[in-house]
């Protein structure tokens, strides 16, 4: 299974789509061994790029042949989100959408079609399998120096970044990772402190 996240951008900031793929092995009895997440495609789209463009693009991500019918999209939908994921329900993604707007507090509820999710929950879903190790890095991604900069520089524990520092990739990567935690694997991120995690501020970028 993939998990496509938007985080989305305005005049001064980038859309960035980061998918990434559920590693899983199935043993006997039914029973389905987590082996990890691997980040597939990290991208930035340039600055000014229409919305209706955004919308097409992530629709070719999610209608390629690896991901077609077999993704969940984890879309921001803070602000101006809201109608961006629904001209994404509209554009035929063929896929689960998850429209996600991110507030300061609280817990993660479901109001219509729209996740309210506090940033302390996506970044301490995406702290806890950088702790782990369980999330791993395609070699040839080009946004790799970009998204490893961001992850090291991140204020985890106050879910914000340093004055002048992007964020774009590292939160698409969080909203997928969320999204994914919600399927299982052991992550919870149910508001609890990401203070633990201290150590991801240390990340180093794991390849594989």
């Amino acid at each position: 299974m993939y998990y496509v996240g938007v985080d989305l951008g305005q005049k001064r900031d980038h859309t960035a789509i980061v998918v990434v793929e559920k590693l899983e092995a199935h043993r006997p009895w039914n029973s389905v061994e987590f082996l990890g997440l691997r980040v597939r495609l990290a991208e930035r789209i340039a600055l000014g790029t229409p919305y209706t463009a955004v919308v097409e693009r992530v629709r070719r991500i999610v209608r390629s042949q690896e991901l077609d019918g077999n993704c969940i999209l984890a879309v921001d939908a803070t602000g101006v989100g809201t109608p961006v994921a629904d001209l994404m329900r509209r554009a035929g993604m063929g896929c689960e959408i998850s429209a996600i707007s991110i507030t300061g507090s609280g817990k993660p509820v479901l109001s219509g079609n729209v996740w309210n999710v506090p940033k302390v929950d996506l970044w301490g879903a995406l702290a806890v399998v950088l702790e782990r190790d369980e999330i791993k890095f395609a070699h040839d991604l080009p946004t790799i120096g970009a998204l490893t900069k961001e992850l090291e520089e991140l204020q985890l524990a106050t879910g914000s970044a340093r004055a002048g520092q992007k964020d774009d990739l590292a939160m698409a990567l969080a909203l997928a990772v969320w999204k994914a935690s919600r399927h299982g694997f052991g992550i919870t991120g149910g508001g609890e402190s990401v203070s633990h995690y201290d150590a991801v501020l240390k990340f180093h970028c794991r390849m594989g």
